[in-house]
């Protein structure tokens, strides 16, 4: 993931740079936008360049962290980085493509087949033994991730006609999967990954409590989405009280 994440860097920061060359683009393009997205260009490359990714044996809450940070910190501090009014024509091109890919039903199929696919103990053991799958995963749950936030955040207005209440209820879906595996992991009686069955893990932990504590990191990670799809909910309900008088 090295490699592409260098170059959207490079291609983000070209753009910044010469749209700061104007009064509109430096409107458009303000600096705390830019300062999300590098701040999400650095969690990215530590939670995948690390020596945190070479200790993923030995800690299944370690492997966790590291998969939660790449869903649920990086994709809204990249969303949020994106500048304001993209000019794109949803009809032909990339404008097409983006609609079709950040569709709700689309973005929360995909996540969905990630979440539930990736955890069942086929999925996880292949990411945990494979080099393969273990490089894979970690693209997965950002680009499916990538999706979910692009709908709830919805920086693309021209190709995403949603309210903000569709985007609520969009959020509160979403959210359901991985706080269902997040359970499972949590009241388990026992260890359900083979790779963590006799492993010595870190910090001296048991396998079941580590895979506890994985559950924990998991339900607790998805907690900022879940607390912002009913932030949007009630300022959907509020409007319809309000009988469309405000401006949403």
């Amino acid at each position: 993931m090295l490699v592409p994440a260098l170059i959207v860097a490079a291609l983000y920061f070209w753009r910044y740079v010469g749209a700061r060359r104007t009064p509109e683009g430096r409107q458009r393009w303000p600096i705390w936008k830019t300062v999300l997205f590098a701040l999400g260009i650095v969690l990215l490359l530590l939670t995948t360049q690390s020596r945190a990714a070479d200790l993923t044996s030995g800690s299944m809450a370690l492997y966790m962290g590291r998969l939660m940070v790449l869903a649920e910190v990086v994709p809204p501090l990249l969303m949020l980085g994106i500048p304001r009014n993209v000019k794109l024509d949803a009809r032909k091109g990339l404008g097409r493509l983006l609609g079709v890919l950040l569709d709700p039903w689309v973005a929360l199929g995909v996540w969905s087949a990630v979440i539930i696919f990736w955890n069942i103990p086929a999925g996880f053991n292949a990411s945990v033994v494979t080099n393969t799958a273990a490089a894979l995963l970690p693209a997965l749950y950002l680009l499916s991730s990538l999706m979910v936030w692009a709908v709830v955040l919805r920086p693309l207005p021209a190709v995403q006609p949603a309210t903000i209440g569709s985007r609520g209820w969009f959020g509160l879906l979403a959210a359901l999967p991985m706080m269902t595996v997040g359970m499972v992991w949590l009241y388990s009686p026992d260890v359900l990954y083979t790779p963590y069955v006799n492993a010595l893990c870190l910090w001296n932990l048991t396998p079941l409590d580590n895979q506890q504590l994985s559950g924990w990191i998991m339900m607790l990670a998805g907690l900022p989405a879940l607390a912002l799809a009913f932030i949007q909910l009630f300022a959907w309900l509020i409007a319809l009280a309000d009988g469309g008088t405000q401006r949403e």
